[in-house]
């Protein structure tokens, strides 16, 4: 089933093992959790030695126990969940994997924008039924939210800053009242949330000011604050992750040389250092240099050696990819790129060698073309 998708959800991509959890689960469960809080982390998290299973469960978030068993907690409480953080720190993948396992449904999604309104989130009208035989339950469509309501799941909003004033203010009745009126029907005119119904919304701090959370709907919500990947070993763990992850998905038999990730690592860690001490904005890159950035990098040198190289990845390839991926103001970006690859990249290859020379050479080339 999962061959027919071109990204199957983390239920239908893990449901075996989902089915398993759930037959040796003998833990507490929360109103209609499928999981209880334990097998939910670990199910997030993957297993460990100590815990005793006949099989291993791979980790599929990379980051701090806290922050998912913080999460965790929320759901079970009657209050909404708010991830918080940077671009590419996974937040709509926590949400998804969290969603998944709790309710075996991670696709009640309402995404945020300037064009999303209030019936995305209750309900609307097929207007032929309408017109044919009326206004009724059976002529209302439901939005992903309410439907997460009336079954007891899991319902998310992706972007919630992103949404107008009068969408956030239609959400906190929602949060608040826990159901949501039809006036337009003269009987069955309320859907009352189940048990089991929570709300994991996601938010990019870097939109702070697009449209502010009033004070109202932040009471509504937990917030679990996701904060950008700084540890070495962690990055790399979610790169490897998410490329053997892509290797299988387009079924392509290609090694990533430690070398070369080391490299990929070691330079975004560089980068997110210049960032730092730069004096304004005009001195930083567009790009948020987050961990998925970096994956996107990996994932365009891995194409382009698949169908345009040889089908081995090299280090000139890689750095045109990081050139093509980053420069995305110019001349802006590219003088920055252009300063760091004289400034950081040169003399890394004088010193270390190896990867890095192709690496510089590859940069200088991109550079130039997009000059």
């Amino acid at each position: 089933m999962t061959d027919q998708m071109l990204r199957a959800p983390a239920e239908v991509k893990y449901a075996e093992e989902l089915d398993w959890l759930e037959s040796i689960d003998d833990g507490p469960k929360p109103f209609s959790w499928r999981l209880s809080p334990r097998m939910v982390r670990l199910f997030v998290l993957g297993s460990e030695p100590s815990d005793g299973l006949d099989r291993e469960v791979a980790q599929k978030w990379f980051g701090d126990r806290s922050f998912v068993e913080r999460s965790i907690v929320t759901l079970a409480s009657d209050r909404g969940l708010l991830l918080l953080g940077d671009p590419g720190t996974g937040k709509s993948w926590l949400a998804e994997l969290l969603s998944a396992a709790i309710s075996r449904n991670s696709t009640l999604v309402v995404q945020g924008t300037a064009g999303t309104t209030e019936d995305h989130i209750k309900y609307s009208w097929n207007v032929s039924m309408v017109i044919a035989k009326g206004q009724s339950r059976e002529a209302m469509i439901p939005s992903p939210i309410m439907t997460a309501m009336e079954t007891g799941a899991i319902g998310r909003f992706e972007e919630l800053t992103r949404s107008t004033s009068d969408v956030q203010d239609a959400l906190i009745s929602i949060l608040s009242e826990k159901y949501v009126s039809i006036p337009e029907l003269d009987d069955d005119n309320t859907v009352f949330a189940q048990p089991g119904f929570s709300i994991i919304a996601t938010a990019n701090s870097r939109d702070k000011g697009v449209n502010d959370l009033s004070s109202a709907l932040k009471r509504r919500f937990n917030f679990v604050r996701i904060p950008v990947v700084t540890s070495k070993r962690s990055e790399s763990e979610i790169v490897r992750f998410r490329t053997t992850e892509l290797l299988r998905r387009h079924d392509i038999e290609l090694d990533v040389p430690p070398t070369l990730l080391d490299v990929l690592l070691q330079s975004f860690t560089d980068l997110r250092a210049a960032a730092a001490s730069a004096t304004s904005d005009d001195e930083k890159l567009e790009s948020a240099l987050s961990t998925a950035e970096q994956i996107g990098v990996l994932e365009d040198a891995i194409l382009h050696s698949h169908f345009f190289g040889d089908r081995t990845l090299r280090a000139q390839t890689l750095a045109g990819s990081l050139v093509g991926s980053l420069a995305r103001r110019s001349p802006e970006d590219l003088s920055i790129l252009n300063k760091f690859w004289h400034g950081v990249v040169e003399p890394r290859s004088r010193k270390d060698g190896g990867e890095w020379a192709g690496f510089l050479e590859g940069g200088k080339q991109a550079i130039d073309t997009l000059s």
